[in-house]
């Protein structure tokens, strides 16, 4: 689920292909599902019609609101009125984006998952768990790193995204930033422990799935209802990392030079062009 999320919104900010992907999404998503589950010739053609009414649904009334999002955006940037609060609030908008994705797709996948068989169902959870093992293994060797290495590797991964962003950082930016890094807090493992439990929790579902009158209601609450299978401790080091986030971009934005100002309105351009190519 997550991941056909991401391939919605992804599109946005795909550059000049976008439109293509955007077109071709149904053949993307099949051969995103090919490593999870192989349907059936009919469990296809029902899939294929709620596509096409997810597709359509989006691009008539979703993809303005993030080009509405992102001439607020815009015109922000170009009056210097970025800061804290505001970051805070476009990070808001787009989780309530994704958020209105899943809280549409969920019914309907749940309705799709209740015609999958057995054979189905065991390949589906012995590949999602194939896929744990392998982002756990990743997250261990880097636990193996020093302190400082990871820092670095951090640091690193911050620089870049801002680097997107913005073009070349400033000697008092990557300050800024060497300075934030040591205090982010890694949530790999934690991460890894929220998958293997939702996911249990919809097998579970699965297994009961022929006896149970709920099961589509069910399963449509645990696609929409995530936090609930997070940790307390991973919801308070996820908004604390989101607060370090926020300081440190709110720290970041008013040593903007104009080059990066102008390098910024350019994204922001491009991904306004992408949503009007969308839209088409």
């Amino acid at each position: 689920m997550r991941k056909w999320l991401c391939i919605f919104i992804v599109l946005l900010c795909g550059g000049c292909s976008s439109k293509l992907a955007y077109d071709n999404l149904d053949w993307l998503i099949y051969w995103y599902m090919d490593d999870y589950v192989e349907l059936k010739d009919r469990q296809e053609a029902l899939f294929d019609e709620k596509l096409d009414s997810w597709i359509d649904w989006h691009r008539s009334e979703e993809l303005s609101k993030y080009q509405q999002q992102l001439q607020q955006l815009r015109q922000q940037i170009q009056n210097d009125a970025l800061d804290r609060q505001t970051i805070a609030w476009h990070l808001d908008k787009g989780k309530g984006h994704i958020d209105a994705i899943r809280d549409k797709l969920a019914p309907e996948l749940a309705q799709l998952a209740s015609r999958l068989d057995d054979e189905q169902v065991i390949y589906l959870f012995a590949a999602l768990e194939r896929e744990n093992e392998e982002e756990e293994e990743s997250i261990l060797e880097r636990q193996e790193d020093s302190k400082e290495e990871r820092i670095e590797d951090l640091r690193d991964d911050i620089e870049d995204e801002f680097e997107d962003r913005l073009g070349d950082l400033t000697d008092q930016q990557e300050d800024i930033i060497a300075r934030y890094a040591p205090q982010f807090e890694r949530s790999g493992m934690q991460w890894i422990t929220y998958r293997r439990d939702i996911q249990n929790a919809a097998r579970r579902l699965f297994i009961t799935r022929n006896s149970s009158d709920t099961f589509v209601q069910d399963l449509t609450y645990l696609l929409e209802n995530p936090d609930d299978y997070r940790s307390d401790a991973y919801l308070k080091l996820r908004d604390e990392n989101r607060q370090r986030y926020l300081d440190m971009a709110a720290e970041l934005v008013p040593t903007m030079t104009n080059r990066q100002k102008e390098h910024l309105l350019e994204k922001v351009d491009g991904w306004l062009d992408d949503i009007a190519s969308l839209k088409e």
